[in-house]
């Protein structure tokens, strides 16, 4: 047994170096480097406590940027997860040209968001793209929505559920894939519909998938920040400016270290408690085989 033990731990000890070298001692000297003051030149950083705290509670544009995050993680959280769903619920079922739908809608993950984000410029470019021309074939004025401070936020959002949601919608294809058939025909059986066995059948056994994509979301909503840089630059006037991307500004064009560290430890508190809620509160409704 002690043996066995043994073995277990060996197993696991490249993972936790791997863990530990950089995950856990960078977060760690994060969270150290929050309390100290940003070192210039000649003059050495200095313990200042809760000022750099103080200093974000005070920030305009630190609370700017968590809005925009909230907004956003809104639109592309239940946007993305509901268009990987109906997709994979449109490909699981013998259709004429499954491979095809299939390759076509994984297609957008596997091309890099930058190069992503340029295909969505010539869309969004006013006058000459591709939603100006449709404007225009009804009749619509010109619409300007990376410019424009109202919809500049939808406009790159939408461009993260259109990539994302094709990564999804693997996991959802193979948790649909382990339905055993049996229970769909015996609901089928007992006359329940479509619908009636999507919410009383299906839905329940993806629960668990359900739950590790939302978290993956959430997580999501945050980091993807590469069509903010090539599309916006956080703009109009701060319109877009998620808090991961105001976090580079500070850090490498600003090169405040120690505060876009404290930015980082409000980031990565929010997105523990986040995926700790989802967990608590969604595991009561997921049933594991």
């Amino acid at each position: 047994m002690r043996r066995e033990w043994l073995y277990a731990w060996l197993m696991l000890l490249p993972a936790l170096v791997v863990l530990a070298t950089f995950m856990h001692v960078p977060a760690i000297k994060t969270v150290i480097a929050s309390f100290y003051s940003t070192p210039h030149g000649l003059r050495p950083s200095r313990f200042i406590g809760l000022a750099n705290y103080q200093r974000m509670i005070a920030d305009p544009v630190f609370w700017q940027a968590m809005r925009n995050n909230l907004i956003y993680a809104v639109i592309f959280v239940p946007l993305s997860m509901a268009m990987a769903l109906v997709m994979a619920l449109l490909v699981q079922g013998r259709i004429v040209g499954r491979a095809f739908l299939r390759m076509a809608f994984f297609t957008p993950t596997v091309l890099p968001l930058i190069a992503v984000a340029n295909i969505w410029i010539f869309f969004y470019t006013p006058g000459f793209g591709l939603i100006a021309q449709i404007r225009d074939l009804f009749g619509l004025p010109a619409l300007n929505l990376l410019g424009t401070g109202t919809t500049a936020l939808y406009a790159v959002a939408a461009v993260a559920v259109w990539k994302e949601a094709g990564f999804f919608i693997i996991f959802y294809l193979a948790a649909l894939q382990t339905i055993p058939p049996s229970l769909v025909e015996a609901a089928q059986l007992e006359g329940a519909s479509r619908w009636q066995i999507f919410r009383r059948v299906t839905l329940p056994l993806i629960m668990p998938t359900t739950l590790f994509i939302s978290v993956n979301a959430v997580i999501d909503a945050v980091r993807l920040i590469d069509h903010i840089f090539q599309m916006t630059n956080g703009g109009p006037n701060n319109a877009t400016n998620l808090l991961f991307y105001y976090i580079y500004r500070v850090g490498f064009q600003f090169w405040d270290t120690s505060y876009a560290a404290t930015l980082t430890v409000v980031m990565i508190v929010i997105l523990s408690l986040l995926a700790l809620g989802q967990i608590v509160l969604v595991d009561r409704r997921v049933h594991y085989k």
